[in-house]
């Protein structure tokens, strides 16, 4: 075949594609539509995240450590869906659907190390919202700018070395049979699937990276709320409590559209119809990125406040300008 290119030994033969062809969405009437809306979703994640991030910068008042979580959230957030949907629109929508080796590789790293930064970022400010509940008074001491640094940055080297390692693995792999990657998008499970060596080390990694990406940060966040619940009963008042509970609502949203999708799908895809699985998948991939500045800046009275000051500000300095042309 003319897309293959054979390294042919002795005893063994390496097959390694020139491309891989990623078909999904096969069969549904007007799909087209589809990927214009996420054309739609994409300029909204970008306009949101950006605008998130400049409120938190420009407001000299957002300076505690969960701004830095916040701000390194939207950033996330925007090369995620920088990495991803773009090129899904390329793909699918303009039909574009070779894509070569080492691009899918790189493909699939930024995509999946920007995904499991989101999951670890999550940890993150769930780290600070249970210090801050359960240690009121101690809060600033406990938790400083530079740990919150320091866990970004360590969640960050994390992500990279897990996917790196997945990614790494696959370039061990011989494509003898089909390159059709049966998924939206450069994904490590199909892909692998595809080899036709011993798939073990792939496997276990791929169980491995699912375990540290989705369900130890999933542990981490459901127990810390554990935590915030077993102290807040311990509260005088229910007003209290509702006022600690509110600080918990914009993270608490997060949490739950970004891992009760992923868990629905995962649980019970193989029930699911592969066009059904395949557009909830890339849903549940996307929707989140654009939900999320939606939700700090909703659900965050000190963001909302900021934003309001500087909407306030920007106004009276136009009409200035108008009537001093």
């Amino acid at each position: 075949m003319e897309f293959l290119n054979s390294a042919v030994g002795k005893n063994i033969t390496f097959v390694k594609p020139a491309y891989f062809i990623i078909s999904a969405f096969n069969g549904i009437a007007n799909i087209r539509y589809y990927f214009v809306f996420l054309c739609f979703i994409y300029i909204f994640s970008v306009v949101g995240n950006t605008l998130l991030m400049i409120v938190i910068i420009l407001d000299h008042t957002l300076r505690g450590p969960k701004h830095i979580g916040v701000v390194n959230f939207a950033f996330t957030d925007l090369l995620s869906s920088s990495a991803l949907m773009p090129k899904l629109v390329d793909i699918f929508l303009f039909n574009h659907h070779h894509i070569s080796y080492n691009d899918c590789l790189a493909f699939m790293f930024f995509c999946l190390t920007f995904f499991a930064a989101q999951a670890f970022n999550l940890v993150v400010l769930s780290f600070d919202r249970v210090l801050a509940i359960m240690y009121p008074l101690h809060y600033q001491m406990r938790i400083s700018h530079k740990l919150i640094l320091s866990l970004i940055a360590f969640f960050w080297l994390l992500a990279i070395t897990i996917i790196l390692t997945a990614v790494g693995l696959l370039t061990r792999l011989s494509f003898c049979d089909s390159v059709v990657i049966q998924s939206f998008f450069c994904d490590h499970g199909p892909v692998y699937r595809l080899g036709c060596n011993d798939l073990t080390p792939n496997r276990v990694i791929a169980h491995l990276a699912s375990v540290l990406v989705l369900w130890v940060p999933l542990a981490f966040i459901v127990g810390s709320y554990c935590c915030i619940g077993y102290s807040l009963s311990k509260t005088v008042t229910c007003r209290e409590r509702l006022k600690a509970l509110k600080t918990c609502t914009s993270h608490l949203s997060l949490v739950a559209i970004y891992f009760l999708p992923a868990l629905f799908i995962f649980t019970f895809g193989s029930t699911i119809l592969p066009n059904a699985r395949t557009v909830s998948l890339s849903l549940a991939t996307v929707m989140p990125l654009t939900l999320n500045p939606i939700i700090y800046g909703l659900q965050t009275q000190e963001i909302k406040e900021s934003l309001k000051k500087l909407l306030k500000v920007k106004i009276p300095i136009e009409k200035t300008a108008q009537k001093h042309p």
